[in-house]
């Protein structure tokens, strides 16, 4: 899996904040055995892309590529999710995608 952490940049204005996203999260919830760093990637995806949080989504798109997702399968969880979800919510998603799979491939 990618090591994750929150940004240092927010430790000094909410440095319990990062701490328990980096301890709590990345370091418990993310590292637990019942589900693979894949499949934690594909359920954090789309739920970012479902409330539309599209801050949040290109980072996690990029850990996603990084646990071994394809872009192929994001794009068709994305796909799948816009009859869930919205579809607005799936184009952003998508648009994000494309662009960090052309950075990715550049």
């Amino acid at each position: 899996m990618v090591q994750q952490s929150a940004p240092r940049e927010l430790a000094g204005i909410a440095p319990k904040l990062v701490e328990v996203t980096d301890e709590v999260l990345f370091k418990d919830v993310w590292e637990r055995s019942e589900l693979s760093p894949r499949d934690r990637s594909l359920v954090t995806v789309s739920v970012l892309a479902a409330l539309y949080r599209s801050e949040q989504l290109p980072y996690h798109l990029g850990v996603a590529l990084d646990n071994g997702l394809s872009v192929e399968e994001l794009s068709e969880a994305l796909t799948h999710l816009a009859f869930y979800a919205g579809w607005p919510n799936a184009m952003t998603a998508i648009t994000q995608l494309k662009k960090i799979a052309d950075e990715r491939s550049a």
